[in-house]
């Protein structure tokens, strides 16, 4: 018989310094943080949000990943003229070895942003998709009961003119303001709450299109492409025109942001919804328009003006920038604030066209001043000069 020798091969030796050997307060944690939690309990919206988005000012010792032509890499924070605390520190210098010296540069300021909201992928998916199927639902409800043929003739032409002007600026914001400015925010918690009211515009753009189109069947006579004209040179849409387009231009990302939600949406958005359309329509036999424009208005006013003031609160308060920012703000508070004014007033001949009126124009326009006034004077900004025009 033939006996195998015994290998000798080494043996585990266990020096409690293995993975997972050291005993610490957090060792049976089901949960792991990463991050400090704005509450007592990190939420699943933290969780799935904080810190997502790869940053060397927190942990990326070796630097960017990627970078532009120019060299910079990453999310520049001279993005935006505005600051928050811990961003005007020195970038460290990185090189073989450096190890860790990417967190002394931590940018902290811009981390402490939540969006309100709690907004994430599945959010989005959720309210959007509720939305449309509300509105589905309204609109068949409608068609159902023949109540388009209770529209009188000049209601007809007031909303495939003007209610379809609308979608105009509903898709050039959502697509080239929001969207772009998602890009250029620097932290993962504010590209989500910008890209989900990107998504929000692009939707209202959408609805008002496919409820144009509905519109074209459903009534004799009613021209789907007349918001094309009145959009390029009806006189009383151009100050609007003129205003959506100086929008989509703004290469500053906080600018655009502030801009939109905290000037034009009050000014303008508002009053042609909610103290035209929403108004005048039911006069006009139409109860199915407002649930359309109704939609819209919740979004901004019920959601992404939640996010816009939370995140502008932060600038303002700012343990290191307060003042800067705030002198930044009242800059672009007096400058969009004169350019929405005046493209409003361009508006004001729509008050005269439907049969069944709404309250004049003259009323709707101090409402949206006085909400604009709040908004502002929240943030520790004075009233702009232009409000008075």
């Amino acid at each position: 018989m033939t006996i195998t020798p015994e290998r000798s091969v080494p043996k585990p030796v266990f020096t409690d310094a293995e993975a997972g050997a050291k005993v610490f307060p957090d060792s049976t944690a089901r949960r792991y943080n990463y991050y400090e939690p704005q509450k007592r309990k990190q939420t699943h919206y933290e969780d799935v949000t904080v810190e997502v988005q790869p940053d060397p000012r927190h942990y990326l010792s070796q630097g960017w990943l990627y970078g532009f032509s120019d060299g910079r890499g990453g999310y520049p924070l001279d993005w935006t003229a505005l600051k928050a605390w811990g961003s005007d520190r020195p970038e460290p210098a990185r090189f073989p070895g450096s190890g860790g010296k990417g967190y002394d540069w931590p940018a902290t300021g811009w981390h402490e942003f939540r969006d309100p909201n709690e907004e994430w992928e599945m959010t989005l998916y959720r309210y959007n998709s509720n939305v449309v199927r509300q509105l589905n639902q309204n609109i068949d409800a409608a068609r159902q009961s023949k109540a388009f043929e209770q529209w009188n003739r000049n209601w007809i032409r007031f909303v495939e003119q003007h209610v379809g002007a609308w979608m105009h600026v509903d898709h050039g914001l959502g697509l080239y303001l929001f969207a772009n400015a998602n890009r250029r925010a620097p932290t993962n918690m504010h590209n989500n709450a910008i890209s989900v009211n990107s998504m929000h515009r692009i939707r209202a753009a959408q609805d008002l299109a496919l409820y144009n189109l509905t519109l074209s069947e459903e009534i004799e006579g009613f021209d789907g492409a007349a918001h094309l004209e009145t959009w390029k040179s009806d006189p009383a849409w151009q100050g609007v025109r003129e205003v959506a387009e100086q929008l989509t231009a703004i290469d500053d990302w906080c600018e655009a942001i502030f801009a939109a939600n905290i000037v034009f949406e009050p000014l303008v958005g508002e009053l042609f919804r909610s103290h035209l359309v929403q108004q005048a329509a039911p006069g006009n036999g139409d109860f199915v328009t407002p649930t359309v424009v109704g939609s819209e208005e919740y979004d901004f006013a019920e959601r992404d003006l939640r996010y816009t003031k939370a995140m502008f609160e932060l600038l303002t308060n700012d343990r290191e920038f307060a003042d800067h920012n705030k002198a930044q703000l009242q800059d672009w508070t007096s400058l969009w604030a004169g350019r929405a004014i005046s493209a409003a007033r361009t508006l004001q001949p729509l008050w005269s066209q439907p049969d069944s009126k709404p309250p004049r124009f003259e009323d709707g326009l101090d409402r949206v001043k006085s909400r604009f006034s709040g908004l502002v004077t929240g943030l520790g900004l004075e009233e702009p000069k232009e409000l008075t025009q």
